[in-house]
Order: C-alpha cells, then sequence, then structure tokens
C-alpha cells in the first residue's frame, strides 16, 4: 500500500467534516502523502460512504450536523465496519476523549491542529489496524485461546465477541502473561496516546474485557493495585 507501506493499493482515506475549509486541505495533505481519499460532511454521508467505498480510515470531526461523531463511530462499530478512526475535535475536555475512544475512535485530535501531528495519527492507528491482520501464531494462556490469524477468541472451547479494541487490549496482554503490566504500558501500546495520567478509558475496557473473558470463570485478568494488570492465574 502507498503512504504506510504496503504493496499496490492506495490507502483510502474518509476525511467527515461539515467545514469546508478543513475538508479541503486535509484532503489535499493526505492525497500529497499518496492516500486516496473522499469526503462526506455529514453523519448519515459518512456511513453511506464507508458501506460503499470501504475507507481503510475515518478522519471524523465530533460535531457534525445531523449525528454527532461519537454516534457515528457507535454506529459502525455495532455494524462491524472494523474501520479505525481519528477524531477530530474542537472539544478537548478529557470526558469528552474518554466518550471518543470508547464509542469506538482509535485516537483524538484537537483543533487547532497541525497537519504533521494529524498525519503521524493517522499513520499510527493504519499501521496497528494493519498487524492485527499479519499472520502469526495462536496464543493460549490456561483454557483463554486467541487466534491472530482469524481474530477469534475463546475461553474452554466458548466463543468470545470483542470489540476491536478489547482484541488488542487482550492480545497484549497474552503476548505478556504473568508480568504485570503498567497503565502507562497498556494506554501506549493499545491506544498510543498521551492521557497525561488519567487512565479511565484503561479501566473501563478492563472492566469490559472482565465481563467477557472472566464471566463465571477462574479469573485470570488481575489488578495489581496502584500498579497495572496482570495475565495469570489467582494465587493459591
Amino acid at each position: 500500500m502507498n503512504a504506510v507501506g504496503g504493496q499496490d493499493e492506495r490507502l483510502r482515506v474518509l476525511v467527515v467534516d461539515d467545514e469546508p475549509n478543513i475538508v479541503d486541505v486535509v484532503s489535499m495533505a493526505l492525497r500529497y502523502q499518496g492516500f486516496d481519499v473522499q469526503a462526506a460532511g455529514t453523519g448519515a454521508g459518512a456511513m453511506a460512504k464507508v458501506r460503499e467505498w470501504r475507507p481503510h480510515a475515518l478522519v471524523l470531526d465530533v460535531m457534525l450536523p445531523d449525528v454527532d461523531g461519537f454516534e457515528v463511530a457507535r454506529r459502525l462499530s455495532e455494524e462491524r465496519a472494523g474501520v479505525p478512526i481519528v477524531f477530530l475535535s474542537a472539544r478537548d475536555a478529557t470526558a469528552d476523549k474518554v466518550r471518543g475512544l470508547t464509542t469506538g475512535g482509535d485516537d483524538y485530535v484537537t483543533k487547532p491542529f497541525s497537519l504533521e501531528e494529524l498525519l503521524a495519527r493517522l499513520r499510527n492507528v493504519l499501521r496497528r489496524a494493519q498487524a492485527l491482520h499479519e499472520p502469526s501464531s495462536r496464543l493460549t494462556f490456561a483454557d483463554l485461546e486467541l487466534d491472530e490469524e482469524t481474530r477469534e477468541v475463546s475461553r474452554g472451547g466458548e466463543s468470545i465477541e470483542l470489540t476491536a479494541t478489547e482484541y488488542r487490549l487482550l492480545r497484549y496482554l497474552m503476548q505478556n502473561p504473568r508480568r504485570v503490566l503498567t497503565r502507562a504500558q497498556l494506554l501506549n501500546h493499545v491506544w498510543n496516546y498521551d492521557f497525561s495520567g488519567d487512565a479511565r478509558i484503561l479501566e473501563t475496557y478492563m472492566s469490559y474485557l472482565r465481563k467477557k473473558v472472566d464471566a463465571g470463570r477462574v479469573p485470570l485478568l488481575h489488578t495489581v493495585r496502584g500498579v497495572g494488570y496482570s495475565l495469570r492465574l489467582p494465587k493459591e
């Protein structure tokens, strides 16, 4: 893929914003870097473009005239569109960033922004998405299994449905069994984002994972108070 390092296919990026000047500037910068770009000015238009054009990533404004970007991300997640999203917003409160990244977003860039930062974050998101599809070995711990080729997860032979972010988090834990991973390590590896010490998004996703992976079973996901989390069997 041109622009990020694949084969012959150009990476497709959908830019969604109701401000034409931002669409023009971002689209021009992306095309200059070798991306194939289309644009939409509404949430409904973005949903339609995703279904028809199948972009590799979205640059998605939060404030849209019909539905906000958070709702677009939520609906795409429900449809299992599997498209990475970089939110673009003038709303820079931590609560907004957390909301964006727990409704299906992969990164969050605040306005005003530099094109260099946006391009760097977009490339990071695309690299992480591509890494999920690279063939690798099956990961196992106790009766928990994760197939990196099919992205199927099961425990005790029972299938577990995970979102893309839950999958990345569990995969990293399974790549480092029994190790205590700090909050900073997990935030950096799974989200590649600086939350300035705010770990609410990580705590939220660990809660989601526990409900799916540990519910009614021997717990494997453990909190190490004041440090982070670990995938291990309970201490006897």
